[in-house]
């Protein structure tokens, strides 16, 4: 899944090798080995060390946001930020979007990816370490706050059959993905990925500073 996903976003927004990237949050560090694998002038950062287990540790900043307030990066720094399954886990992000617009360059663009709490609100507490639950009004706005401009955001799932649009097969898988969020029960989650990627949908956004 890190391979495709990566593969997909490099394609979607023609990230290029010569970009410099930064992974927000980058936990065991999957992505940002894949990112690194392609090429692209990446880095991560988290607050924990754990993905110099798995990337060169000189593409691994160790940094704790909470307590700084502040990225450890100069202004104008990246042409991207990503960030996956991250936003979601604090209580206040205004900070963290006003950091983002600070470090990117101009015309540098946000990736944001978080669950959609219109899908997972029945359980998105389930996991202790989520604080702070998103819309897609709600995550559009944050970073309208925060002046961002031309910000798209949209639901997603984390299906890769799904994002290639002009594919033959697309339209049978989607309404497939729908017949199961809908009809399968939950319970099947931990067995099938597919059925908890049918059921689990995220927002996706980009917006440009």
């Amino acid at each position: 899944y890190p391979k495709k996903l990566t593969k997909f976003l490099i394609n979607e927004f023609n990230i290029k090798k010569n970009d410099s990237f930064l992974e927000l949050g980058c936990g065991r560090g999957e992505f940002l080995k894949e990112f690194l694998a392609e090429g692209i002038n990446a880095r991560g950062l988290d607050q924990s060390d754990y993905a110099k287990k798995i990337n060169p540790p000189h593409t691994v900043d160790v940094h704790d946001i909470l307590k700084t307030k502040k990225l450890p990066y100069d202004d104008n720094t990246f042409e991207f930020v990503f960030s996956k399954s991250v936003i979601e886990h604090f209580f206040e992000c205004d900070f963290i979007f006003s950091e983002i617009n600070r470090i990117l360059k101009p015309n540098g663009k946000v990736i944001t990816m978080t669950p959609d709490w219109s899908y997972v609100y029945d359980h998105f507490y389930d996991d202790y370490t989520h604080k702070k639950p998103f819309t897609l009004n709600s995550l559009r706005e944050i970073q309208e706050a925060n002046n961002f401009k031309d910000i798209r955001v949209k639901r997603f799932k984390q299906l890769p059959i799904l994002w290639k649009k002009n594919k033959i097969n697309y339209s049978f898988f989607s309404i497939l993905s729908e017949i199961t969020r809908v009809i399968v029960p939950s319970i099947l989650k931990k067995k099938f990925k597919w059925v908890r990627f049918s059921k689990e949908i995220m927002l996706f956004s980009v917006a440009t500073k």
